[in-house]
């Protein structure tokens, strides 16, 4: 019997939940403070959440629209690199479409909105670059 000493350890996966939400064929990127790239508004689900009550908690918490239930459709989920994480860390990135209410503001910890085409997707977190990709291919960003 012969063992192999080359264990595989899987890299750490963060899965983050967003929201994508295009307009006039840019979409809507925000930028936390402390970062240096665009993300698009969403992050982690807490404890007992749903994918849509995550993407509407952080919807509402960083560019202060209520979405509306009922509206969401899965857009696409990235599989990319973690900007900002440890070396070999992934990001999950899954992505929703859904009708709001409100006007959008930057809030708590972000400090910027940026509507992005596809000549500026250099300025996103890798996810959010193959996104914009994605979304160029499928002619909703120009």
């Amino acid at each position: 019997m012969s063992s192999t000493s080359s264990t595989t350890e899987a890299s750490p996966v963060i899965e983050a939940l967003s929201w994508v939400h295009v307009r006039d064929g840019r979409l809507l990127c925000v930028r936390p403070e402390d970062r240096d790239r665009l993300y698009l508004p969403g992050g982690k689900r807490e404890p007992g959440e749903t994918d849509e009550q995550a993407v509407a908690r952080e919807a509402l918490e960083e560019v202060s629209v209520v979405l509306r239930p009922g509206t969401f459709e899965r857009v696409a989920v990235i599989d990319q690199e973690a900007h900002g994480q440890a070396p070999g860390t992934r990001v999950e990135l899954v992505c929703y479409t859904a009708e709001h209410d409100g006007e959008i503001v930057a809030d708590n910890e972000i400090i910027e909105l940026v509507w992005i085409g596809h000549a500026e997707r250099e300025r996103c977190a890798p996810a959010v670059r193959d996104l914009v990709g994605l979304l160029h291919a499928r002619g909703l960003v120009t």
